[in-house]
């Protein structure tokens, strides 16, 4: 591999936070002043993503899914890391277009990169 795997979350968290601002979502802090949880849920986006080549973007959600739920996250309006409550809790097929295109940019920047 050419890049290691935090490396490569980097990317895709800094593009992520890009693409935020360009939907109206200023909340993503650059990757240095990310916090742990936040850093952790790329690099394990980033490990799903090289260990499944072939899955779709909504795989990708999906892992993300049942880490957030493993953690004790759940559905809420505003994310919320002390309540652990995100409005991306949801089905992959609920999520609006743009939250479903941030795992698309994700699946696609591993794949260049890995």
């Amino acid at each position: 591999m050419s890049n290691s795997i935090e490396a490569i979350a980097k990317v895709c968290h800094e593009a992520n936070r890009a693409y935020c601002q360009t939907i109206g979502d200023n909340s993503q802090p650059v990757w240095e002043d990310a916090p742990e949880w936040q850093r952790k849920s790329a690099i394990e986006g980033v490990k799903f993503n090289i260990a499944n080549p072939d899955a779709p973007a909504s795989a990708s959600h999906d892992s993300w899914l049942a880490v957030k739920k493993a953690d004790g996250w759940k559905y809420g309006p505003v994310k919320d890391p002390e309540k652990k409550e995100h409005p991306c809790y949801l089905p992959y097929e609920q999520l609006p277009v743009e939250q479903q295109k941030k795992d698309a940019v994700f699946k696609a920047i591993v794949a260049a990169l890995a």
